[in-house]
């Protein structure tokens, strides 16, 4: 199935590894040309280099997205390499929760400029590329705790929040312009995060993903290339009359739509 995505020049932020990384080479597969960015240019050079020998259009940005003025550089560098953008799908952010009392105002900024602000002003600065392009589409990545927040789960339930609004607001304001906006929000899948979290515990990874898979209604943990299979329809042709929509990928475990 042809999702006219041949061509099409695409910003993944976070996109060395779990979700971001599983889109960048679904969209390459596709025919996109990916530009993925994170920190660690050793990272982004495996991960180009995978993309590059199944056929893929890649280019690499180290950039650290929390930092201002950074958006302006990917940007700038997506134009100089492929020429135009098309799509964007802000996925840069890690989880980060603990008591209300225990997190300090540096750790909510940290939190927003990591997770707000780098969305903010990576749109910002690509939206005019798209308007040129005659519309595109732009993916916001948040997770459930964003629209059914927990105990123990500031500051990434506000700021997964505030990307949930800023996905609605955008969503209005562009459509004119031809401009789909949609987020998708994450529950348990295989990341980074929970590797992490068993080798502190001492746990192995199996055992670990076994056990969380257990609070799911479908009784495991995620793919990332599940959730990297619902951007894809995001930013296809199949979705071109999808916009302002969050899509939960968590298995049921949400009790909210």
């Amino acid at each position: 199935m042809d999702l006219g995505l041949t061509g099409k020049v695409a910003i993944i932020t976070g996109g060395t590894q779990g979700i971001g990384k599983a889109t960048a080479e679904r969209l390459a597969a596709e025919g996109a040309k990916v530009v993925i960015v994170a920190r660690g240019q050793p990272r982004l050079d495996a991960v180009a280099a995978g993309i590059r020998a199944a056929g893929g259009a890649v280019h690499t940005v180290s950039a650290d997205v929390a930092q201002p003025g950074e958006a302006q550089r990917i940007v700038a560098e997506a134009l100089k390499a492929f020429g135009g953008i098309d799509i964007v799908i802000n996925n840069a952010g890690t989880s980060a929760t603990g008591a209300f009392e225990s997190v300090t105002d540096s750790a909510w900024q940290a939190d927003f400029d990591l997770k707000l602000f780098a969305a903010v002003r990576l749109v910002r600065e690509a939206i005019p590329h798209i308007r040129q392009r005659g519309g595109g589409r732009i993916v916001n990545v948040t997770n459930i705790g964003a629209k059914q927040p927990g105990a123990r789960t500031m500051p990434t339930t506000v700021t997964r929040a505030a990307g949930q609004a800023m996905t609605k607001a955008l969503s209005k304001e562009y459509a004119p312009d031809n401009i789909l906006v949609n987020s998708v929000c994450i529950g348990l899948v295989r990341a980074g995060q929970h590797e992490t979290k068993a080798a502190a515990a001492g746990v192995d990874l199996e055992t670990h993903y076994a056990t969380i898979g257990k609070t799911v209604p479908l009784g495991r943990v995620g793919r990332a290339e599940e959730a990297a299979s619902v951007i894809t329809f995001l930013v296809s042709d199949m979705a071109s009359f999808v916009t302002g929509s969050s899509i939960n990928i968590d298995g049921g475990a949400s009790a909210v739509f």
